[in-house]
């Protein structure tokens, strides 16, 4: 079923009460453009209407009607209208713990995936996870062993589609050594002030040769890079039973909540506690 048209832009996040480790997304933009981004899981869009054109991995691609857009942890991309355009958006935040688990129910082989991203072209299996994601937000499942069965029969088609797990290529600019040693130390030292110096300093290179290298690597700045870090994060501890948003804010290096406030919602559309 196509979205009804907006007059404006509108963003908004579920979270299925039965499936830790999934959130959903639902958004109308008129003319907003993602710049260069990453998750730390699995984004499976969707489009409701319109167009939007991706670029990752040197690839340029346009996500439309009956297309699949898969992006895996960490994979740095972008999001624009096409043509100017209006478009809706449906989106699948899957952790790569869930999608493991699910892959191993399905293929009853335990097997670490590493997806390639991609813009898949699948109309039917489009039409499959629209219905499967309008069952989540809007709660038209019945509970108990009914939802499972529905769930399960509608993610199987994406998991047969997804049958090669492939590890994309490294993008040129740093090693995978340096670049896991400063993933590390980042994680590591979140709630801390990281200086250009410092990630500098893990790689052996000065502060221009780095921002250079990192540059090339991502797409993305270190502080835009480390930003988004920390947002996404914080994403994954927000509801979880014992933790405020000030805290979360402290926790991933905002200096205070009002900041984060402001760079969550940026990020994402809205507000933390509409997440």
């Amino acid at each position: 079923m196509t979205a009804p048209a907006r007059s404006k832009d509108h963003v908004s996040y579920y979270r299925p009460d039965d499936i830790p480790g999934m959130v959903l997304g639902e958004a109308h933009f008129t003319d907003f453009s993602f710049e260069p981004h990453f998750h730390l899981d699995y984004h499976i869009g969707l489009i409701a209407d319109g167009a939007q054109r991706q670029r990752f991995a040197g690839q340029n691609g346009v996500l439309g009607a009956g297309r699949i857009s898969i992006m895996p942890p960490g994979e740095i991309h972008t999001g624009t209208p096409e043509n100017n355009s209006a478009y809706s958006l449906r989106t699948f935040r899957v952790t790569p713990a869930l999608l493991d688990s699910l892959a191993e129910e399905f293929s009853g082989v335990s097997q670490t995936l590493a997806l390639r991203p991609d813009i898949v072209e699948a109309p039917q299996l489009s039409q499959y996870l629209t219905t499967l994601h309008q069952h989540m937000t809007q709660k038209t499942v019945t509970a108990g062993h009914s939802f499972d069965e529905q769930y399960l029969a509608m993610l199987e088609p994406l998991f047969v589609e997804l049958k090669v797990a492939i590890r994309a290529e490294r993008i040129s600019g740093l090693s995978h050594s340096h670049w896991q040693q400063i993933e590390e130390y980042c994680y590591a030292h979140l709630a801390e002030k990281i200086s250009l110096s410092t990630l500098a300093g893990i790689c052996g290179l000065n502060r221009f040769q780095f921002l250079r290298y990192f540059s090339q690597r991502t797409g993305m700045t270190p502080y835009a890079w480390l930003k988004r870090l920390r947002l996404e994060v914080a994403c994954g501890w927000l509801n979880k039973p014992g933790r405020s948003i000030a805290d979360i804010a402290t926790s991933v290096g905002f200096y205070d909540q009002s900041h984060f406030n402001r760079a969550f919602r940026q990020a994402f559309g809205v507000a933390p506690s509409a997440y």
